[in-house]
């Protein structure tokens, strides 16, 4: 069974979706929220796509025979960049000076798009940075909202420690403390939920700089070729 993506045939099994299919047949479809060990909700929409005719999230569109899907067509950059340039203006990100730098999915994605301005006015939002927890660091100034920490910490660590509150521009990440406080909860540092963060927001601290920039995970290669898995 296969369908097609920018002019490739891409073979499927049953129940894979279509970023699925193609990751593992080596063709890089750019993505923020999807991870392969939870069921694609599709909250960044970095994964667009043309499907058959009309625009759909390819992490949350099963692969089926015949299927048509356009990736890489100037359209569907474009909507990708605009969604990248948003998340930019909506935090606050300062990749120079951010421990993630080299590490961070969503400077890779912009690199692979070639976002190299913010281009819309930044908002600068108030958020804060709670150390209170001994050995690790949030920063929701960093916070891209994929919910990604939320579904470890409750499918996988039992602990459900993350939730997002608040809807639309009020949307915003918090901690499932009476304080509110990341010190007051029992967040360990093998929990998964510190390893699924895509981007600076969660970190365990006195880590940031053991890998010097320059050598870490996209900064040898793009995230198109770290990404995806050997072609079979």
């Amino acid at each position: 069974m296969t369908f097609t993506l920018d002019g490739h045939d891409i073979p499927f099994e049953p129940g894979q979706t279509v970023v699925q299919a193609a990751l593992a047949a080596g063709h890089y479809i750019p993505h923020l929220c999807y991870h392969p060990e939870f069921q694609p909700h599709g909250s960044c929409k970095v994964c667009t796509c043309t499907v058959n005719g009309r625009t759909a999230t390819s992490c949350t569109t099963p692969a089926s025979e015949g299927l048509e899907v356009a990736s890489e067509t100037p359209e569907i950059q474009e909507i990708r960049r605009d969604l990248v340039q948003f998340l930019f203006t909506e935090g606050n990100h300062f990749c120079p000076s951010c421990e993630q730098s080299g590490d961070c999915m969503l400077q890779a994605v912009g690199y692979e798009l070639g976002v190299v301005t913010g281009h819309y006015n930044p908002l600068f939002p108030n958020r804060p940075v709670d150390a209170s927890h001994p050995d690790v660091l949030l920063d929701t100034n960093r916070c891209i909202l994929c919910e990604l920490c939320v579904r470890a910490s409750a499918q996988i660590d039992g602990k459900s420690i993350f939730a997002l509150s608040g809807r639309g521009i009020t949307k915003h990440l918090i901690v499932n403390a009476e304080s509110g406080r990341l010190g007051d909860t029992q967040l360990a540092t093998t929990d998964k939920a510190l390893d699924v963060c895509p981007v600076g927001a969660i970190l365990r601290k006195r880590t940031g700089f053991r890998v010097p920039i320059g050598r870490r995970t996209y900064d040898a290669r793009p995230i198109s070729q770290v990404t995806v898995e050997p072609a079979k």
